[in-house]
């Protein structure tokens, strides 16, 4: 089975300085997945994040709605070449939830209920640019667009933004994901069109 696929087509229109190269501007949201969507009880959800040393740190649904809250507004960018312009978002920064986490690892691993992973330096994860999203557009997020809650990393493609998280395990070496092992860029900036491996 082929999983890369070079996307779908459309007129580039709406603001050129904020839609990459090789992208087109949607107004839908749409829903991409292989494999059956999972559905995740809030009751026994749970996010944990495992350092290079084996200690985890976990949070139950209410620990992360106890958490501070943030509300970013932000563009968001598929390999398949949408782009979504001005999308309104509520979750927890990971700055917040790596405040009390002890490490020196360089990556982290994005894990999935339904097996998903992809992979990321930790510095894309820090400084305000990434977050559990766990709202869209005022409304709890859908298990179609990853819900209850999702990794948002929205200044890289889209497939890093992993859906269904459960949880990150950081590492010193860089290991590779799903899409990433199926031919996909380690990295995925949609402003350097790394697309797919070699990009």
């Amino acid at each position: 089975m082929n999983l890369i696929t070079r996307g779908f087509h459309g007129r580039r229109g709406g603001d050129p300085d904020r839609i990459p190269p090789g992208q087109y501007q949607t107004h839908d949201f749409p829903v991409l997945t292989v494999g059956p969507t999972p559905r995740v009880d809030t009751d026994t959800w749970t996010l944990t994040i495992t350092t290079e040393t084996g200690t985890r740190h976990t949070w139950t649904w209410r620990q992360l709605l106890d958490l501070p809250q943030e509300n970013p507004h932000t563009d968001i960018h598929c390999v398949t070449r949408w782009t979504k312009l001005d999308t309104d978002w509520t979750g927890v920064s990971l700055d917040t939830l790596l405040h009390d986490v002890e490490t020196t690892a360089d990556y982290a691993l994005a894990h999935s209920h339904g097996g998903y992973t992809t992979n990321l330096p930790l510095q894309d994860l820090t400084d305000g640019q990434a977050w559990i999203a766990h709202t869209f557009d005022g409304r709890p997020l859908t298990p179609e667009h990853g819900g209850p809650a999702r990794l948002l990393v929205p200044h890289l493609y889209f497939w890093k933004s992993a859906k269904w998280i459960s949880g990150l395990t950081l590492h010193h070496e860089d290991e590779p994901g799903f899409w990433e092992q199926a031919g996909y860029h380690d990295y995925g900036d949609p402003w350097r069109e790394q697309r797919y491996r070699g990009d």
